[in-house]
This record gives structure tokens, sequence and C-alpha cells, in this order.
């Protein structure tokens, strides 16, 4: 996937101009964040289950090495194989050289934003391999050859016409006339055309939740089942994860899960965690004979010790993203890359660089949402502003941003400069707007006057109400 980041922008200005999308979107600005306050009002213990998972992350980061070493032996002693990537690149030959040993032809796959971030579909497509996305939403958008725009669910930015518009062009050995308007018909069509495909596949690729170092276990949540047959299927199951998926216990584990699928989709559990420990054992009814872990770098451990190494305590929820209000009006592709939203604000820049993502930690109100709904405590803000103070620091902002920013700064390391300055425009800016109360459109602030008005101020600042009140 070519990244777009840099095109931000006019990605979101395409996005605010797409009625399907901004109906999609409504569905889901209602959708999950009412749920995910219903679950977690039933669950007292929430938020102190929030800070253990934000202390196991927290010590997991401290001792990576560690317990990346301890989950390699395990997994090893089990009969399964680890391979270590630094690259995307690494990773990929990886792929590639198990499933050319095994001869595949075909490969099934579960949901994993890591081959999303390695390009794994295409890297294999021109290897002649064929992949098949098996969850629901990724199997729409594979076949629609869009990019996912929303972390645990790929096809949010579509409504129910355009998914049947594509299985119609696209499973043409069905009949024509065929019930389609449903999500259930939706929903059992693709079944129907995915289950050969679990059965003639050769290598099965899941990603993976989370590591359990203590046990060498892959941990995959899901909603379908597919990752299941995914696994169970084939010769081989290769499992995508990056260094920061690991946790030391069975017992972390089952802290953390406590509060991922409240954040993410309201539920107490999702309806399948299926632990993965090794390849097929003598006397077990099914199972690949070959297990494998490809586990990846791509920057992350330049993160640690860092002002970003907290981003690496994501467990990929997407709380972040339903509560955001700039991911809520513009969308997922919008921040033109495989992380959207928030938590991808702060990782995209680590990954790819801030001169293409830059824009990213822009787009935001700061108004703090992200940080309090997120299960691991991220202080996303906190993050973005670093970034942006980098941007700031290797000139990659526009002129006029650049000047701004430096007259505010002028104004702002003169305290009785600034409040008489302050005082001036509330008041100048009262008297103008005083008729009609707002400003269609003010000079220098036409970014915010396209799409709203500009309240006018009452005439006096905060600072002077503040002593007012004290007196």
């Amino acid at each position: 996937m070519l990244p777009t980041s840099h095109a931000f922008k006019e990605n979101a200005r395409r996005g605010l101009a797409d009625p399907i999308l901004q109906r999609a979107l409504e569905n889901m600005r209602s959708g999950f964040p009412a749920k995910r306050l219903a679950a977690i009002g039933r669950l007292p213990e929430f938020e102190a289950l929030r800070e253990e998972a934000r202390r196991i992350k927290d010590h997991t980061l401290q001792h990576l090495d560690l317990y990346l070493e301890r989950y390699e032996a395990k997994v090893t002693a089990l009969g399964g194989h680890v391979h270590w990537a630094r690259t995307p690149e690494e990773a990929r030959q990886a792929v590639l050289g198990i499933c050319r040993r095994l001869g595949a032809r075909t490969v099934t796959k579960g949901k994993t934003m890591v081959a999303e971030e390695i390009g794994l579909n295409e890297f294999l497509e021109a290897n002649g391999i064929v992949p098949v996305e098996t969850d629901l939403g990724e199997y729409i958008i594979q076949i629609r050859n869009e990019p996912p725009s929303h972390i645990i669910a790929p096809a949010i930015h579509l409504v129910q016409s355009q998914v049947e518009e594509s299985f119609r062009a696209t499973h043409k050995e069905l009949p024509e006339g065929r019930p389609l308007a449903e999500a259930r018909q939706l929903t059992d069509e693709a079944r129907q055309v995915l289950r050969p495909k679990f059965l003639a596949a050769d290598v099965g690729i899941t990603g993976a939740n989370f590591l359990v170092a203590e046990t060498g276990s892959s941990v995959i949540v899901t909603n379908e089942g597919n990752g299941d047959l995914t696994q169970l299927l084939p010769k081989a199951h290769i499992v995508m994860a990056t260094i920061e998926k690991v946790v030391p216990t069975l017992e972390d584990l089952s802290t953390i899960l406590r509060v991922l699928a409240r954040s993410a989709t309201g539920q107490e559990f999702s309806s399948y965690t299926t632990l993965s420990t090794g390849p097929k054992r003598p006397g077990d009814l099914d199972g690949p004979e070959e297990y494998h872990v490809v586990i990846l770098d791509n920057g992350r451990s330049a993160m640690l010790g860092t002002e970003f190494q907290d981003i690496l305590r994501c467990i990929r929820c997407s709380a972040c993203m339903n509560h955001c209000p700039v991911y809520g009006a513009v969308g997922g592709h919008a921040y033109g890359w495989v992380y959207p939203g928030p938590m991808g604000a702060v990782l995209t820049p680590a990954l790819l660089g801030v001169a293409e993502a830059g824009h990213l930690p822009n787009a935001s109100t700061f108004c703090g949402k992200c940080e309090s709904v997120c299960p691991m405590k991220i202080p996303l803000p906190k993050m973005m502003r670093h970034w942006r103070e980098r941007e700031f620091e290797r000139g990659l902002q526009p002129p006029a941003y650049r000047s701004g920013l430096k007259l505010w700064a002028f104004f702002a390391q003169r305290p009785s400069l600034y409040r008489l300055a302050a005082a001036a425009a509330a008041r100048t800016l009262g008297i103008a707007g005083r008729r009609r109360g707002r400003f269609r459109s003010l000079p220098l602030a036409g970014g915010w006057t396209r799409g709203r008005d500009m309240p006018a101020p009452e005439g006096r600042t905060f600072q002077e109400l503040w002593k007012e009140r004290r007196r």
C-alpha cells in the first residue's frame, strides 16, 4: 500500500464531500461509543483494570528483549519456528520462503495489520501466490481493491448497497436474481464463497493480538471464526506480529483481554479468543503441520526509551478513532496508510517519517477524548505535540504557518503585551460582530469560516472575566 499521508488535506476534502462515506460514518459515530459506554458501565473495576493493563505493558517494554527471547525459546521447544524481521522486505521474504518450500499456490488470511503494513498481498500475487482474505470486512475491501479504513472494521466506510454491488460483480457464478438486500444474505453468500477456499489453502496466515512468552502462544481475538479455520486447515500456519505484541504470562493476557473487547466493540469478550501453541502434535485431530511466527521490528525498537514509547502499548482496539471527531468526519482513508485515527497520527510518522506523515498529528482538535477512552492510557495528544515540535524543528510546515507560530511565540513570551493584544482583539471583534453575533468570513481565518461561522467574542478576555469573578 503506497502511503498518501502527505496528501491528508486533499484526502480529507474528498471524504467530507462524499455523501455515502458520511452516511457510513454516522453509523459508526452512533454505534461504537454507546456500546463501549454500556459495557464499561457494567464493570465497576474497569478503571483499575486499565491501570493494571498499562503497568503490564510498561513492564514488558522495559524488559522487551527478555520476553521476546523467552517467547522464541518456548515456540522452538514446542516445534515451531520464529523468524526475526528488521524490515518489511525481510518479513515478506520469510513468508515467501515458507510458501515456496511447501509449494503453496493459495494462502488464506485472517485479519492482520502487519500484512497491510508490509504490503504482503501485493507481494504474494507478484510471486504467483493467491492470497484470500477471510475476514468479511477484509474480503469485501479485497474484492473492491481498497485498503482498510478502520482497524477492527476495515469496511466501515461502505454501506450495504456498495457491498451488494461488489458481490454481484465478483460472484458471477451465482444466480443473478438472488436477494442480497439484508446483512444475513450477504454474510451467507460470503460463507458460501469462502468455505471451499479454506479447504483448498496450502498456507494460512493470521495476525496476533498478543504473543504469550510463558507458553509460546499466539492469540487472535475475532468475532467470525475465520481465524480458526485459517489456522487449523492448511499445512502451515504463519503468524504475523510485531515486537511489542508480547506479554509475559497468561494471567497478564487475561487482564488485558478484559479491557480489549469492551473498548473495541462494547462486548465483554469477543466471540472467539483463540490461542495457538505450536504445530499439530501426535494425537491431535487437526492443526497445521508447521507453525511459524514472523516478528517484525520496522522501526519500533528505535522508539523504545523515547517520548514515543507509550504508543507501543497500543492493543489496536480502535477506541481512539471511534471517538475522534476528526476521524468521524473524514474517515480512515484520509490518513493515507495502514493506521488511521489518533493512534495512526502517532505511529505513522514513526514508521514512515514526519516528512511523509506530518499532517496527521496536526489533524487533531486536542479534545483529549482519545486518551480518555484508551484502555492502555496512552497519552496520544502529548505525543502528537512532540511530532509537531519535530516538524517545526525541521522546517517542514508552510512559511505562513511557521511565521504565525513565531508571531504567537513573540507575544506569548511577553505576558503584558499578550494581554494587551488579546484585549484589543476581543474588543474590536466584539464590536464588529455585535449585530450578527458571528462572522461568516474573517481575514486569516478562511480555513475555519469556509466550513462554519466564527462566533463573535463578547468583548472581554478570559483573564479579565476571571479577575472580575475573583473580586
